[in-house]
């Protein structure tokens, strides 16, 4: 059974009209910050999501794991691990010892975690809040809100460092409630990796189960 990844829905419904009108200020710094990330051939990073529901009284701690170059990402996650090559998607869930496969959808941009560096650039407006201090660090606030009413996601707010254009962290609001924060723990640019890295090789998964979703 297929099952999705709160961290892939970041990137929910990116394919909308473009906005008429952007804040400047907030602009340049994402201008920045995505020149930063884009010029790398590859990076990984470590990361804590938070869940939280303050109505509903949940707060929920998970760390991951994820690999990026380009559209191909490997990412791990509670207990699952999602692979992506540009052109095929393996889901694997190690609790049931069974792998997803299913073709890459170019249009699908929650098929891309590294969406986070490019998706104000389409369907979003985007807003600079403030700048705040964070273990000693100057941080900008930005907002994006989406322009389709209808997105499940009503607010993503980022915070990028002011002195290298890097993001720290992020926060998506969804109309149900739910609070998801992910807070970069560690950062390692331009990563050794090689065709392995983006591939499910069947052989170190013993009597996995294959469900071909293509």
């Amino acid at each position: 059974m297929k099952k999705s990844i709160p961290f892939l829905l970041l990137a929910v419904s990116l394919a909308l009209p473009v906005a008429a009108q952007q804040d400047p200020k907030a602009g340049k710094i994402l201008d920045q910050m995505s020149a930063k990330y884009q010029a790398l051939k590859a990076f990984q990073a470590t990361f804590t999501q938070t869940l939280e529901n303050p109505s509903a009284k949940v707060k929920q701690n998970i760390n991951g794991d994820i690999v990026v170059s380009g559209q191909k990402f490997r990412l791990k996650i509670s207990g699952q691990e999602v692979i992506n090559d540009g052109k095929t998607t393996w889901t694997y869930l190690k609790n049931e010892n069974e792998v997803n496969i299913s073709d890459s959808d170019p249009d699908s941009q929650d098929m891309s975690p590294s969406q986070i560096y490019t998706m104000y650039k389409k369907g979003y407006k985007y807003t600079y809040v403030q700048q705040v201090t964070e273990g000693g660090e100057p941080l900008d606030v930005i907002e994006l809100a989406p322009e389709n009413r209808q997105n499940d996601v009503f607010k993503v707010r980022l915070k990028v460092r002011k002195k290298d254009a890097s993001v720290k962290s992020w926060q998506m609001f969804k109309k149900n409630g739910n609070q998801y924060t992910f807070l970069i723990r560690n950062f390692k640019p331009n990563p050794p990796t090689d065709a392995g890295t983006f591939a499910f090789d069947k052989a170190k998964y013993k009597g996995v189960k294959v469900v071909d979703l293509r």
